[in-house]
């Protein structure tokens, strides 16, 4: 495998220099992970970034697949003694699969073909003779190889085959493939039309039943929306390469692709004996070989891209989603929404251990609301219970309801918050759900999930598989392997960026963390149970099968609180402690005393303190986590509340102001949870009151903001919001809700207090008797 090829290349690609390169090559095969080279060797790769890294690795696997196929390739052409020096040459310089693959057609085995055939009759002659000379007349030329014991009938039969050949060799020629590609997709255009008979079942791919769209132009998610329609039979797409008139049908009666086959074969109609029948060939090329072929290449590389978008999109939101602003240890009560099946209660310590668990049961058949109201209020009362966190599935707004009521008579002490349960039902049912609960019952796990996702989001999301947590487009229309790939990437680098307390840690946040696998982290789990807390960083030496290398990967982003050394609570990697004591030493002061002091810190000069290991770039980040050791990178934890009376889309009116959740963002816009069962859409357009590009730019999941309804279609179950606040985004006139601003909490003890004038007599006033106000 040619190293130094690769290496030039990724260079290129990731906008750096040889030198840092080949130390990242080196890191990686040596079993480092990116988040530990990017924190921790910075020396070594001259500071490359974990976006460089993560794109390092994925070109690096990409073009170490293209050397393997590179080898492949030239090995099978020698073996069949068809390489030349020249098409060595070719082979070797080539610098995609695709480019690779095309130079390979004309020698890969394939079954017997018409031209094959052809030749091995001893039509290779004459197919060269009229290509190369057409002042030749087919007819003529053809007489002199009628031969039927060949199963050449007559000069009819000959010519076919003469043509056969011909046509092969033309659809073969990597380089007309090449310029055949590059045209169509720089002025391809993809028509888009429904199916005879299929509108009615295919009604959600509507925006496609009529149109055409650029290929370079279209953006992923209608290229996978509509490849999605032709997978299932719903559209059919017709790639044109050619101008189109008015009803979509080209204006040239020949195709642009059958001149650019004649052009490069220098095949001209000069009125010459040959000229038709060879014109007529490339016709017949391009329609029986060439148009199908450039149409499914065309396809397939506006999926890869589109996929290749979406995928990056995912992981995008996943990303923000993990990084989501956590509740902290509070003591928390997860309610799962159920109408009939009733709602699922599971209350969780500041530890998110699980103290109590309830079903209740408010909605119909039983409608057993005060009952439901007393058993909340009792489990808040007993546990002294913080937050109820309550998941946004089907009877969430209900659930909301006979949670507001809790709220309001806990007089603020309680706080009620909506939150995502994606993929809790996935975690419920799941072997590590039923070994962490094997005596609770799956409807409960869910509600634990909710609970605990609210307290930590990436402590209780890392057990579930990333492509369930809903954050996604189009995820099932693109390759899984690459998506698994990209999200675990993901979630390894969010782990790894927040630190684990490794005193409280679940395995399968241990098992994100860099240089630990599924079974280090259940060892280090046992370890904990047998022998206690970990006190220090160097314990981890004495856990079963965790060696130096495991070690020098976790260490550093394993956090041990107020253990021995106040070090192991920080991001500093035990093997940079000696510089710490280099600082300590030559100030004479004492450790506890330097951690913090801010204005002490950064009157040090890195420089002073570096040596043959460490460098400026690693003293630097040395000296910025003791100013705050441990800092947590997630931001401050808000909540959105959701308009008292607004619970399904008959609600809705347009110019309403309300406030939601960020759920989802696409390209196009982003999806808001408003609290009516179904996420509404923000168009790109509609997200300020400027041009927006990118609407990562202005939102990422998680967020809470403030939006209006511009329009609700009930038929296609859509909510179309903007975030923009001037006249023309609206469309409707003045904004509708003047009190939107007041908040749910405040409203629902308004109106409690307002219906039950007497507390005393309420039938869970007991329950609540304990509460301080």
């Amino acid at each position: 495998m040619n190293l130094a090829r690769i290496v030039t290349r990724l260079a290129v690609e990731v906008n750096a220099k040889i030198v840092q390169i080949n130390a990242a090559v080196a890191l990686l095969d040596e079993g480092a992970t990116v988040p530990f080279i990017a924190r921790y060797r910075k020396e070594a790769t001259g500071g490359l970034d974990d976006t460089q890294l993560r794109l390092l690795e994925e070109r690096l696997r990409y073009h170490r697949e293209l050397e393997e196929r590179r080898a492949t390739v030239l090995k099978a052409i020698e073996e069949d003694g068809k390489l030349t020096d020249e098409l060595r040459a070719l082979i070797d310089a080539a610098e995609s699969k695709v480019r690779l693959e095309d130079l390979y057609r004309p020698y890969m085995k394939k079954r017997r073909t018409k031209a094959q055939i052809a030749k091995e009759a001893g039509l290779e002659p004459l197919a060269l003779a009229l290509v190369n000379d057409p002042t030749l007349n087919p007819e003529l030329e053809a007489a002199s190889y009628v031969a039927e014991d060949k199963g050449i009938a007559d000069i009819a039969a000959a010519l076919e085959g003469a043509r056969q050949i011909l046509m092969e060799q033309f659809a073969e020629d990597p380089e007309l493939n090449r310029k055949l590609r590059e045209y169509s997709w720089e002025n391809g255009q993809l028509q888009s039309k429904v199916r005879d008979g299929k509108t009615e079942e295919g009604a959600k791919f509507s925006d496609y039943f009529d149109a055409i769209e650029a290929v370079k132009k279209t953006p992923s998610h209608r290229a996978l929306a509509m490849l999605r329609g032709q997978t299932e039979e719903i559209l059919s797409l017709t790639l044109f390469i050619d101008p189109l008139d008015e009803n979509g049908k080209p204006l040239n009666p020949r195709s642009i692709g059958e001149v650019m086959i004649a052009q490069h074969f220098n095949i001209v109609d000069k009125g010459r004996a040959g000229d038709a029948w060879l014109i007529d060939t490339v016709r017949w090329t391009w329609k029986v070989k060439v148009e199908w072929h450039i149409d499914s290449e065309i396809k397939k590389q506006m999926r890869e891209l589109a996929e290749e978008e979406a995928i990056k999109v995912f992981a995008r939101n996943l990303r923000d989603l993990l990084l989501t602003a956590p509740a902290g240890p509070r003591v928390t009560m997860g309610l799962d929404p159920g109408i009939r099946t009733g709602v699922k209660i599971a209350v969780v310590d500041n530890t998110g251990k699980v103290v109590d668990t309830s079903t209740v049961y408010p909605l119909q058949p039983r409608n057993d609301w005060q009952g439901s109201l007393l058993t909340i209020a009792a489990l808040c009362q007993k546990h002294n219970v913080d937050l109820i966190a309550i998941g946004n599935g089907t009877g969430s707004r209900e659930t909301d309801k006979l949670a507001g009521e809790i709220v309001a008579l806990s007089k603020g002490k309680i706080q009620k918050i909506m939150v995502s349960e994606a993929g809790a039902s996935v975690y419920s049912a799941s072997e590590l759900a039923s070994r962490e609960f094997p005596n609770l019952d799956v409807s409960l796990r869910g509600a634990v999930s909710i609970a605990r996702r609210l307290q930590d989001p990436l402590a209780e999301l890392v057990k579930i598989d990333p492509k369930s947590i809903g954050v996604g487009q189009y995820q099932h229309d693109v390759s899984q392997v690459q998506l698994a790939r990209m999200l675990n990437a993901v979630v390894e680098d969010c782990v790894n960026a927040v630190g684990v307390d490794v005193n409280t840690a679940s395995a399968p946040l241990l098992s994100r963390v860099s240089g630990l696998s599924s079974s280090l982290a259940e060892n280090i789990v046992s370890f904990r149970d047998q022998h206690g807390s970990f006190k220090n960083r160097q314990q981890l030496l004495k856990v079963t099968r965790l060696g130096d290398k495991a070690f020098e990967q976790c260490a550093g982003f394993l956090k041990v609180m107020n253990g021995d050394n106040p070090l192991d609570a920080s991001s500093v990697h035990p093997e940079a402690y000696p510089v710490i004591e280099r600082i300590i030493s030559k100030n004479s002061r004492d450790m506890r005393q330097i951690i913090g002091d801010v204005s002490f810190l950064r009157g040090l000069a890195a420089n002073d303190y570096v040596d043959d290991k460490f460098g400026a770039p690693t003293v630097r980040d040395i000296l910025a986590e003791l100013e705050k050791p441990g800092r947590d990178p997630r931001p401050e934890f808000k909540t959105a509340e959701f308009k008292e009376g607004i619970e399904s889309l008959a609600d809705l009116k347009p110019g309403m102001r309300l406030q939601g959740v960020v759920t989802n963002v696409a390209n196009f816009g982003a999806f808001v949870d408003i609290g009516v069962h179904q996420d509404g859409l923000v168009h790109v357009s509609q997200l300020a009151n400027k041009f927006v590009k990118d609407p990562h730019e202005v939102v990422k999941t998680g967020d809470v903001v403030q939006v209006y309804v511009v329009e609700i279609d009930p038929k296609r179950n859509r909510i179309s919001l903007t975030m923009r606040s001037d006249e023309d985004a609206l469309k409707t006139g003045e904004h509708s809700d003047k009190n939107a601003g007041k908040s749910v909490n405040a409203k629902t003890a308004n109106q409690v207090k307002n219906n039950q004038p007497d507390i005393k007599n309420n039938p869970f006033a007991n329950a609540l008797a304990g509460w301080k106000k």
